[in-house]
């Protein structure tokens, strides 16, 4: 068994080994390919525009982790095609399929980036061209496999001509409509053309050579050589979202368990229902279970007094009872009560968030969902999707409140950033007092806020503008304290120059504490976004283009809860998937 997927970045493990293994394979089966070719890899993924095409890297990967196959394709945005460089598995793995299904992943992308289709070099079946009977036969069967996905080679050009006389095997130019019935148009096929020799063979190609082969192409539009091996009509590339491009979702299989069934207590299970009824049918997401992990991960972030004190006052409490803080160390901070129920107030910035049996089991069951969620962002899946509650970006260091116990967004950024920068946006109404307080003193973790302005929003006390952070983090704490009343085009300005200062950062990673209450209507709320507005902020968030791991924090009025999640990943996948190449802000 093995999996495709699209390997985007060299920032994880995993995906710096899925190269490697990549560059074994390009050594062993293209012998004569320079070693400079090899190496640029990496490069070519992360700077695409210094190579003038965008290079798309698929793996098929096996058991362990073993790469048995890849294709590297190179995406032109512009003239609108994908030329494949390299189809290829590995020796030790030469049938099982893995050629056919990478190939059928690399026409779908083809299809879904809206190209007018795929263009490659496949070695020549004429005996003129190709003299060792040998070699012909091996290429035959290579346009064999083509020709039954709709591949030919274009007719009546110099596009075979050899660098040298007599020159042995010169390439056909093969072209795949992807099933569309595209005509290709001469000056079309010619812009192709030139782009593709003097990108990929300039260094081989003088520019005469390459004139010559441009201007062979006369006919209007473009023919392509008749059907030598395949009776079957061709089968058309399909529109699919391929499972490496599914949003990972992980839901807390124990939120339920904490239920505060008091009036006025908003944060309810029916949440979790809200949201999954509506983005269950949309066909974005593949549904994980979470793994359990160490506390030492919570302690990672959090005063391990109070975690170890969250942990027993809880597991003290009857089931049924609720304390709520009510006294507060503002004199002396030093001396905590003996009696742990009293003690809440030592570590509580509020009066309206309780402990009882079940808050600290159902938060740790959070922090396992959004680890694995992060988990799955470093085995290569893009967007990843912690469905959770108790919501967690009002808990501080050695403090809970807001309805949150653990900060689940910042021990997840906490476990990525042990592989590079992490960008943490809270998109809240709140303001994310939480992250700002842990990673203060910290410039691997970017941290930002847009949220109601602290005069009049909880949490009263923090989430000013000139809060910058201090020492090694100073300026890379940014807050965006807004009014009472927002709309979608006020929240977008706001949106757009918090994503400049992500853009300017240059992280590895993308941590979003997604907060619903920003919605028109919501009972914690004084803004008036609506799911357009969200779909529009899930596509500028989807656009940096990072691998992004997105944590449910607030949203509370349950007609329109659900429908908002599902209008803002809609915006998330459309604006990480579909754009073309420089998809940052300006």
């Amino acid at each position: 068994m093995f999996r495709i997927r699209r390997v985007y970045d060299y920032v994880t493990p995993t995906n710096k080994e899925a190269i490697a293994q990549v560059q074994s394979i390009l050594h062993e089966q293209f012998p004569a390919l320079p070693k400079r070719e090899i190496t640029k890899l990496p490069k070519q993924l992360r700077n695409p525009l210094k190579y003038r095409f965008r290079s798309i890297l698929f793996i098929a990967e096996g058991s362990g982790r073993r790469i048995d196959g890849f294709a590297l394709v190179s995406h032109e945005p512009i003239l609108r095609f994908c030329y494949i460089d390299f189809i290829s598995t590995a020796k030790h793995r030469t049938s099982g399929g893995i050629g056919s299904a990478l190939y059928v992943r690399v026409r779908a992308e083809a299809l879904n980036l809206n190209t007018i289709g795929l263009f490659f070099e496949c070695l020549p079946d004429n005996p003129r061209l190709s003299y060792d009977p040998e070699i012909r036969k091996q290429n035959e069967t290579r346009l064999h496999f083509f020709e039954r996905h709709g591949a030919l080679p274009i007719a009546n050009t110099a596009y075979e001509t050899p660098l040298e006389p007599g020159g042995d095997n010169p390439p056909y130019l093969l072209f795949d409509d992807l099933g569309q019935g595209v005509q290709l148009g001469r000056d079309t096929a010619r812009g192709i053309v030139r782009a593709i020799l003097e990108r990929k063979y300039a260094n081989l190609c003088p520019p005469e050579y390459i004139d010559m082969v441009v201007e062979s192409f006369q006919d209007n539009p473009v023919q392509l050589r008749k059907p030598r091996y395949s009776k079957k009509p061709a089968v058309p590339a399909a529109r699919y979202i391929p499972a490496d491009q599914r949003i990972v979702l992980l839901v807390n299989d124990k939120h339920a368990i904490h239920h505060v069934q008091e009036q006025g207590y908003v944060e309810a299970p029916v949440r979790i229902d809200s949201i999954l009824a509506e983005i269950d049918g949309t066909g974005l997401f593949q549904r994980f279970a979470p793994h359990r992990f160490s506390e030492k991960h919570i302690k990672s972030v959090h005063d391990s007094k109070f975690v170890d004190y969250l942990k027993k006052v809880c597991a003290r409490l009857e089931p049924g009872e609720s304390v709520y803080p009510y006294v507060f160390p503002i004199r002396n901070a030093t001396r905590p009560p003996t009696e742990l129920p009293i003690r809440a107030g030592y570590y509580c910035i509020d009066t309206f968030t309780p402990l009882n049996r079940n808050a600290y089991p159902a938060a740790k069951r959070a922090v396992d969902c959004a680890l694995t969620a992060a988990e799955k962002i470093l085995e290569g899946y893009r967007l990843s999707y912690a469905l959770i509650r108790p919501p967690g970006h009002h808990a501080e260091r050695r403090s809970f409140g807001g309805f949150c116990y653990l900060n689940s967004a910042a021990i997840a950024a906490e476990y990525l950033s042990k592989h590079g920068k992490i960008a943490l946006v809270d998109i809240d109404y709140h303001h994310g007092n939480g992250q700002q307080n842990i990673f203060y003193e910290r410039s691997d973790v970017l941290t930002i806020s847009i949220h109601g302005q602290p005069r009049f929003a909880y949490p009263y006390f923090s989430g000013f503008k000139d809060e910058k952070g201090i020492g090694a983090g100073k300026n890379y704490n940014m807050n965006i304290p807004l009014p009472e009343s927002v709309d979608g085009k006020r929240y977008h300005r706001a949106l757009e120059s918090a994503l400049k200062r992500v853009v300017r950062f240059r992280p590895d990673f993308l941590v979003i504490a997604l907060g619903l209450d920003t919605a028109k209507s919501d009972p914690t709320g004084t803004w008036s976004l609506e799911a357009e507005d969200f779909e529009a902020n899930g596509r500028m968030l989807g656009s940096l283009n990072l691998p992004t791991l997105v944590i449910q924090e607030g949203g509370y009025d349950n007609r329109v809860l659900g429908i908002n999640a599902r209008h803002f990943f809609a915006g998330l996948w459309s604006g990480a998937f579909t754009q073309d190449v420089d998809r940052q802000p300006k």
